[in-house]
């Protein structure tokens, strides 16, 4: 079992800043691609960032692009999504995900990744 648990979230102003993280158990870490997405209420689950298991390649949606950033750190088994200049319409529940693989090849839909977290709720308000 691969068990993914994000934390970070919260409640911030637009223009704020936060950072998320991902911390994973059970396997190997660096055997797996992860990814940051996003969900609003009654909204599809949307893709945000990925990260290859190097933590060489990244790949971000446009809406995020420039403002958020996603490392790792294989030593810490932890994935990252620095957040700024953070907008209402980026309130969401985050989720992280891993899919297996050692492939600078990123996918963003969500049905590709095997593992995901709980999820952690981001409020931005205006």
């Amino acid at each position: 079992q691969f068990r993914l648990v994000e934390s970070g979230g919260g409640l911030v102003q637009a223009g704020d800043s936060l950072r998320l993280s991902c911390t994973a158990s059970g396997r190997t870490f660096n055997n797996y691609a992860m990814a940051w997405f996003r969900q609003a209420p009654g909204k599809e689950r949307d893709f945000v960032a990925a990260i290859d298991w190097s933590g060489v390649v990244t790949y971000y949606a446009d809406s995020v692009k420039g403002r958020f950033t996603i490392s790792r750190d294989n030593a810490k088994n932890t994935v990252y999504l620095r957040m700024n200049s953070l907008k209402p319409e980026d309130t969401a529940v985050y989720y992280c995900a891993a899919r297996a693989g050692q492939t600078t090849l990123l996918r963003t839909t969500p049905t590709l990744y095997e593992y995901w977290g709980q999820g952690t709720q981001v409020t931005v308000s205006a």
